[in-house]
């Protein structure tokens, strides 16, 4: 499994998302709270960010050592700003390339995508799918991993024209139907909206006027007075986070967040189980 986050709204200093929140991503690295699967995430970590004044196409850096081991990290983070970043630690699949292209955000274009879980026999995936890749489609398989595999699948769809909302809900509804265990935790953003489909693992939101996060696991951003470094939640966590439902497909922008139902037959449930729509 991995831990992941994105996050949209005014533009802030990556330390500030990365690095400061007790609990964070950074934290979740070595000691996840919510992890339903493997304790450490130490095979590496990835950034994607949307420069403040660039033209709409991310930035990445990523890197095969765990994220507390890599020594730029702090000053990078400290240096960058922007209002659009996606970023995750990795646990990884067995079997998967252990080097940094098998770590996320994979993107390409304005897209920037993360998976947090496991496919088993995901060589295999394709076939059993019923699906039959070109050869210029499997050369643009970033990494021996699932979870490239699993991008590949979405990015072809996006660039045929579906809808995020449909590329992740089809993607996950013909993985989950040849693989009925595989772990599908899925998350993607262009920089303006965020689509996410929480399918075996955590998932939480958290929403306010112009911003929204999404992420593996809620975090604080101040420490409290009477801070512990227990990994057991308190009792008063999450202040102003929200918890995603199970099989769930999550929309999100600045002004809005709309949760709709999933299933394994169907991709896209008629009505939506719980909608915000433009914070006071």
């Amino acid at each position: 499994m991995c831990r992941h986050f994105a996050y949209l709204g005014p533009p802030v200093a990556l330390t500030e998302l990365l690095l400061t929140p007790v609990h964070g991503l950074y934290q979740q690295s070595w000691a996840p709270r919510r992890q339903s699967h493997g304790t450490v995430n130490a095979d590496g970590f990835g950034l994607g960010w949307y420069p403040e004044h660039g033209d709409g196409t991310p930035a990445r850096y990523r890197r095969a050592v765990p994220i507390w081991a890599d020594p730029n990290l702090p000053d990078l983070a400290r240096s960058l700003r922007s209002g659009a970043v996606l970023a995750a630690v990795r646990d990884a699949t067995p079997g998967s390339s252990p080097d940094e292209s098998a770590n996320a955000p994979f993107g390409e274009g304005p897209w920037l995508f993360s998976h947090n879980g496991a496919v088993a026999d995901w060589r295999q995936l394709t076939e059993d799918c019923g699906l039959s890749p070109s050869a210029p489609m499997l050369l643009g398989l970033a990494a021996q991993s699932d979870s490239a595999l699993l991008w590949l699948l979405v990015h072809d769809r996006l660039r045929s024209g579906d809808p995020p909302a449909t590329a992740l809900a089809e993607v996950t509804r013909l993985t989950a139907t040849v693989r009925p265990r595989a772990r599908l935790n899925l998350l993607l953003t262009d920089g303006h909206s965020i689509a996410a489909i929480r399918w075996g693992d955590s998932l939480w939101y958290r929403a306010a006027a112009g911003t929204v996060t999404v992420a593996s696991e809620p975090w604080d951003d101040e420490p409290r007075p009477d801070e512990t470094r227990s990994e057991k939640p308190r009792p008063d966590d999450p202040a102003g986070w929200q918890e995603v439902p199970e099989r769930s497909l999550l929309l999100a922008t600045p002004a809005s967040v709309r949760i709709t139902p999933l299933s394994p037959l169907s991709p896209l449930a008629p009505r939506p189980v719980a909608e915000r729509i433009a914070y006071p």
